[in-house]
């Protein structure tokens, strides 16, 4: 019987940033991985404090932000890769009613931090944005492609990755120990995304599947390199490449792309960007959200030993390394979770 102290159910954000704590506190630990879910490899990868189409700051923004360029710094070191990029975010001001809200809402305190007071005049003609933009500050895109294959590598490295299905049928649960197939484990985090609904022990709990689909451009005569938000974020990747998204979904029929999806996109798009463009992928995958806009994150009530890190929604990138350290404390620590993303508000 092999032994290690966690087992891991999954391989996107969540899961990385809670490998982040057990590989920062010396705990062993195995993730278990099918890629069966794509959420956090398609993502558009963007960090940004702001709710832009209501002006409002994200929830625990400053904490979550702090938390999240510590942790993708340090995983660049570990794995000699890039995968942080700073970039200016623009909101196209659609109004002079716009450019008013702007103002005041870069007055607000816990907006002060994120919010430029400026208007930044449109001085691209491939864009069309008479009343200018407004600047989100301390913005960037995470390249969550390049993080998790190339975590996953480090993983399979270090003999910590098994590609294959977790199989609940092979779980056997005692009151002193678990026990899957042949390993003894202390504690089993499942952080599998829409797939917890195949999950006997957190099925019943209210995570719902929110499809976005993502296209890819190339706009050689565009020149952008801020991240745009007006209809759709359109995102700068370099070498005349740019990310074009995101849809919702909820009704969704399967996981793949879909015409009906990128025909939405390049309306949305057109009515900004007035260069040509030619759409060279697309791609899409299903967000785990949760009604109340928030992460589920706690333990089970009758096995101590099963733990859930699940329902980060569209917003991966900078709440996953905010919610992997609550339940880490809370496991190894017996710290209490916050309130608003405890698995227990649905008990």
């Amino acid at each position: 019987m092999k032994q290690t102290d966690y087992i891991i159910v999954g391989c996107g954000l969540a899961s990385i940033a809670f490998c982040e704590q057990l590989r920062a506190q010396n705990k062993s630990f195995l993730v278990y991985d099918d890629k069966s879910q794509k959420s956090s490899i398609v993502a558009a990868g963007l960090y940004n404090p702001v709710v832009l189409k209501r002006f409002t700051a994200v929830w625990k923004a400053k904490e979550q932000l702090d938390l999240a360029l510590s942790m993708y710094t340090k995983i660049e070191n570990d794995l000699n890769i890039k995968i942080d990029y700073k970039l200016k975010i623009l909101r196209r001001l659609a109004s002079i009613e716009e450019q008013n809200l702007w103002f005041t809402a870069s007055d607000k305190p816990a907006l002060e931090p994120f919010l430029s007071t400026k208007i930044i005049k449109n001085q691209n003609n491939c864009i069309d944005a008479p009343f200018g933009f407004g600047e989100v500050l301390n913005g960037g895109r995470i390249d969550t492609h390049t993080l998790i294959v190339n975590y996953k590598s480090f993983l399979a490295q270090n003999n910590q990755l098994k590609e294959e299905r977790f199989d609940y049928n092979f779980l056997n649960l005692s009151q002193n120990e678990i026990n899957y197939a042949n390993i003894e484990t202390q504690h089993i985090v499942f952080s599998e995304g829409v797939g917890v609904k195949q999950n006997p022990y957190f099925k019943d709990l209210p995570v719902r599947g929110n499809k976005g689909e993502i296209l890819t451009i190339k706009a050689p005569k565009l020149k952008m390199a801020e991240v745009i938000k007006s209809s759709v974020f359109l995102i700068p990747l370099g070498n005349n490449l740019y990310n074009v998204g995101s849809t919702y979904d909820r009704e969704y029929k399967s996981n793949t792309p879909t015409e009906s999806a990128k025909s939405e996109l390049i309306s949305k798009l057109k009515t900004f960007l007035k260069c040509e463009f030619e759409v060279i992928n697309h791609v899409a995958g299903v967000r785990p959200t949760v009604k109340d806009r928030r992460p589920i994150v706690g333990t089970h009530p009758n096995y101590k030993g099963l733990h859930i890190l699940n329902g980060l929604g569209s917003r991966g990138v900078m709440i996953a390394p905010y919610v992997a350290k609550q339940l880490f404390s809370h496991i190894e620590k017996n710290k209490d979770l916050d309130k608003e993303i405890d698995v227990n508000r649905f008990s």
